[in-house]
């Protein structure tokens, strides 16, 4: 017997017809003798909903009370599911946050989850029962209602597996498992059967829409082994899991990229201390998220200093560093909002080198200028011009030979 904790998104609960789907799958799950703990999303669009009617009351609501109100979403999926089941012949109790006490910190909208009480469901579960959950939500130690973020659901599978040590935690969603990359760009693109927490936490960080970054972080820590599988298709998914010394790992496991990035250069900077730190220090203070940084080498005491932000935050970021271009005496600002991310990644970096030359060789055959690199033990990252994106990804895809299982062997040196 297996302790098995599902969720499932808003597309696979959107509506009556899907809910009564997945009450199959649990159901037959649940009959077969395993344990089951079932985290559901609010159904397809219903957030969105519950937004808009706060956004119609209020013009800026409440955080407290907005998450009251968009918790309900769930609320209503978790009885609609709990009724399907037991209309099955499925034993069944539904669960809000609250209820099982999924204790969070008081920070609404993006609460981070403390503690998770496990009694009431290890005794349901005991007695036969599936537990539904509500994902998305939680209380805080005053007892009011906290939502997780964006994302939420899958941390909240995530947390009550780690929490019940459940043998595994499966995440249901509109995709088969984790690609090598995003088959509408690259149509070979391979399912992989598993990939580390080291490889899908990079890939998720860098663009990757399958898993959150919160659920997967949580996952690692804990080491709960995570799949992700199609909510209506049969098949074994992707396994995410910790690192296996028995098998040898692939060179590179996935590509993943980023459209939302944004370029800015201070040129002709005082090549002095505190430089860096004068240039970034109004972009932090203003909330904006700083990814990639270059500073070039000096030359007649002065430098270009480079760094990329999210494409929404472009406009603000580029006035800031104009007013402090003006106070450091610097040439000139220059921006493109028009680049994107292209990013290797495998924890086969560690122990094969020239990983890095082919990528930026197979970049060059294709004439595919690099404006930026950054790397880290398992990833190399490229910027490069948007309209490279796709021919990018591809030749990327094809010298890395991610569209077989075997890859190029000439690189192990």
């Amino acid at each position: 017997m297996a302790l098995i904790v599902q969720k499932y998104g808003g597309t696979s609960v959107g509506s009556i017809e899907k809910i009564g789907k997945v009450a199959d799958k649990v159901c037959a799950l649940a009959k077969s003798g395993d344990q089951v703990v079932v985290a559901v999303s609010a159904m397809s669009g219903e957030t969105n909903r519950l937004l808009a009617l706060a956004s119609e009351m209020s013009e800026k609501p409440h955080s407290r009370e907005l998450d009251v109100i968009i918790s309900t979403g769930e609320q209503v999926t978790i009885a609609l599911l709990t009724m399907a089941l037991l209309d099955r012949g499925c034993d069944a109790r539904s669960y809000t946050g609250t209820q099982i006490k999924m204790l969070t910190d008081s920070t609404h909208g993006k609460a981070r989850i403390r503690e998770v009480q496990c009694e009431a469901m290890r005794e349901d579960l005991d007695a036969g029962r599936v537990v539904v959950v509500a994902g998305f939500q939680g209380v805080d130690e005053h007892g009011r209602i906290t939502t997780l973020g964006r994302g939420g659901s899958d941390t909240t599978a995530v947390a009550i597996a780690a929490a019940l040590k459940a043998d595994e935690c499966q995440i249901y969603t509109d995709v088969d498992g984790v690609y090598t990359t995003d088959p509408r760009v690259e149509p070979k693109a391979r399912k992989l059967d598993h990939i580390t927490f080291e490889e899908m936490l990079e890939m998720a960080s860098l663009g990757s829409k399958v898993l959150q970054i919160r659920s997967v972080e949580f996952a690692g820590k804990y080491n709960v082994p995570l799949r992700v599988l199609h909510s209506f298709e049969e098949g074994s998914g992707t396994l995410i899991a910790l690192e296996d010394d028995k098998v040898e790992q692939a060179l590179i496991s996935g590509i993943a990229f980023n459209r939302d990035e944004a370029q800015l250069t201070m040129a002709g900077v005082p090549d002095q201390p505190g430089v860096a730190s004068k240039i970034l220090g109004p972009i932090t203070n203003a909330n904006i998220e700083i990814d990639m940084i270059v500073q070039n080498v000096g030359a007649d005491g002065c430098t270009d200093f480079t760094f990329t932000v999210h494409r929404n935050d472009y406009e603000v970021a580029h006035e800031l560093l104009k007013k402090t271009s003006v106070e450091l005496g610097a040439k000139a600002v220059i921006g493109d909002d028009k680049i994107v991310k292209i990013s290797l990644v495998g924890v086969g970096m560690r122990s094969h080198a020239g990983i890095a030359n082919t990528m930026f060789q197979t970049l060059a055959d294709e004439n595919i200028n690099i404006r930026m690199i950054s790397t880290s033990e398992i990833k190399v990252s490229v910027v490069v011009d948007e309209k490279y994106l796709e021919l990018g990804v591809r030749s990327l895809h094809e010298a890395f030979g991610l569209d077989s299982d075997g890859q190029l062997s000439s690189l192990a040196g």
